[in-house]
């Protein structure tokens, strides 16, 4: 099953700080839902453990990320996959821009995802929805960090 997502956030914080908030994993695991582990790779990306819940699957998901067209402080392409056992596999790519919005940074993000197994079983309005509020959950939570 494919998704796409849209979004943009204003940020209370300047481009430097956003950008350098964006990029360190300690930041990022204490702003994912179900984040439990997370850690930079040799790559240049990160490798994660996520515990998600989509309906009545929850699973337990290990996945890496891979950053790639980076732009400093105007932004990037993160790639990545995960696999969460029987419930299935996600796999997609974001593009992450910054730019300056009155005193704080907006950030617009563009996202493709394709899914499979029991998760793309659920039916997309299901998975939609799961996957829009766990987006407003992060960015609520990265707003915090950043304000931090």
């Amino acid at each position: 099953m494919a998704m796409t997502m849209n979004g943009e956030v204003l940020l209370a914080a300047p481009r430097e700080q956003v950008w350098a908030k964006i990029n360190d994993p300690a930041v990022l695991k204490s702003c994912i839902p179900g984040c439990e582990e997370l850690e930079t790779t040799e790559e240049g990306g990160f490798r994660a453990v996520a515990r998600m819940r989509v309906g009545p699957v929850a699973a337990r998901f290990r996945g890496k990320v891979v950053l790639s067209d980076l732009d400093p402080l105007n932004g990037y392409k993160i790639s990545g996959e995960g696999e969460g056992g029987v419930a299935g596999f996600a796999k997609g790519a974001a593009t992450v821009s910054l730019t300056d919005k009155g005193e704080g940074t907006l950030l617009v993000y563009a996202v493709e995802a394709h899914i499979g197994g029991k998760l793309a079983q659920l039916g997309q309005r299901l998975v939609n929805g799961t996957a829009k509020k766990l987006a407003d959950e992060f960015f609520a939570n990265f707003a915090k960090a950043v304000q931090a």
